[in-house]
């Protein structure tokens, strides 16, 4: 009996079929059933029957850095490029957790619906999972995406992983001013699972690359069911579950839009930049000794020791924006030793204003810069940008670049 095996396995009254999957250990063996999920049996404690032998090929295969599609002249190009996540995993069959496996091609064998959308130029830039992306890989990324927007894409797919896309769309948001859509996505749930999202999110962002949006996009599902994706604007996302497919959501006002998946008609509800308004421009410089540091209640000063000689240093205050009394002190340090201090807040919704109390305005005396009403991670990675970019950080800080910041802080339902 061996991996790709279609078996049937019989332990007490129960009997089972499945495919072979390779296995970690000699005692287990590792079985996908019909409905998608795997189950690991005792081989010393079942009778497993081969109904069939060699049915798939299922060795987890090496990963390319560039892959091609034939060309369609009548189709649009859309550059799918990978970073890894679990839109693009598979089974680690060492560990039997999911870990990243496939390139971009993969991806297009994996998601047959994306024939006759598009034409396919595939490229790897990271094969990892998003906990392990960094500004190193955002720099690769940024370029990556100049040099397919350069050769003629029509829009670009980037494949990434749900845990920090939010931060990697805003990265690329201030690294690049597009004439095309730059869409963002992933999937919640890998595709050996019946419940994967991969499929919807990944036809989603397809048609929104091709769309008339010349934005940075996050692409997820908007609700629990297979129906509609929405699109985020890349500096207003955040994930905001664990788990569920539509875990991303806009924070301070309506999604850009969304992409209905049985019809693919997609409905802007915000303005945006309309394709090849904006010239193609890349800076992709950042200043990476920026620190994101979360007051809680009780935390001492000392907790900006590890900051003190840093470029930057992005504070999620309380409520407007604040911090306790005793911190002050240490923050008007900091700013005198040229340190740019950003001021955000834990709150999900709405706009710091250091003004209304004494703390605020004691905050503002000692050099900090107000965030407005920046997502606390969007403000650490717009910090980077600007402190490589700009003359002066401060003034930029409060400057909308990307979408980042709304005019006004208003309710959108």
């Amino acid at each position: 009996m061996n991996s790709g095996d279609r078996v049937r396995v019989d332990r007490d009254d129960r009997s089972i079929e499945g495919v072979v999957l390779p296995s970690s250990t000699e005692e287990t063996i590792v079985v996908k059933l019909p409905n998608g999920y795997n189950v690991g049996v005792d081989r010393e404690t079942t009778e497993m029957t081969v109904l069939e032998s060699g049915v798939y090929d299922i060795e987890p295969g090496e990963t390319s850095e560039q892959s091609a599609v034939e060309f369609d002249e009548d189709l649009p190009t859309v550059s799918l490029i990978s970073t890894g996540g679990t839109i693009a995993s598979t089974v680690d069959y060492r560990t039997g957790a999911v870990t990243a496996q496939f390139d971009a091609e993969d991806v297009l064998r994996a998601v047959p619906e994306l024939a006759g959308l598009a034409n396919y130029r595939g490229r790897v830039v990271a094969n990892i999972l998003s906990e392990n992306m960094t500004p190193d890989v955002w720099v690769d990324l940024a370029r990556a995406i100049h040099e397919e927007i350069e050769a003629g894409a029509d829009g670009v797919v980037v494949m990434h992983g749900t845990d920090t896309m939010a931060f990697s769309a805003s990265a690329i948001s201030f690294m690049l001013e597009t004439p095309v859509p730059i869409v963002f996505t992933g999937s919640q749930r890998s595709a050996d699972r019946p419940s994967s999202d991969n499929v919807m999110n990944a036809v989603c962002a397809v048609e929104a690359a091709t769309s008339d949006a010349a934005e940075v996009m996050v692409c997820m599902h908007a609700t629990e069911s297979d129906d509609v994706c929405a699109l985020h604007r890349g500096t207003r996302a955040r994930k905001n579950h664990t788990s569920r497919r539509d875990a991303f959501e806009t924070v301070g006002r309506a999604p850009l839009g969304e992409v209905d998946y049985d019809n693919r008609e997609i409905t802007f509800r915000e303005e945006y930049d309309e394709r090849g308004e904006p010239d193609l421009e890349l800076q992709a410089d950042l200043e990476t000794d920026v620190d994101l540091v979360k007051f809680v209640p009780g935390a001492e000063p000392s907790m900006l020791d590890p900051v003190e000689g840093s470029a930057g240093v992005v504070i999620e205050g309380t409520g407007l924006g604040h911090v306790n009394t005793d911190w002050i002190d240490r923050i008007d340090a900091l700013t005198d030793d040229g340190t740019t201090v950003v001021m955000t807040s834990q709150c999900l919704d709405g706009r710091v204003c250091d003004r209304v109390y004494d703390t605020g305005r004691d905050l503002l005396d000692a050099g900090v810069v107000e965030g407005e009403d920046m997502l606390p991670g969007t403000a650490m990675v717009k910090l980077m940008w600007v402190l490589a970019n700009r003359d002066d950080p401060g003034a930029a800080m409060q400057e909308p670049l990307a979408g980042e910041i709304t005019e006004r802080s208003v309710p959108w339902n």
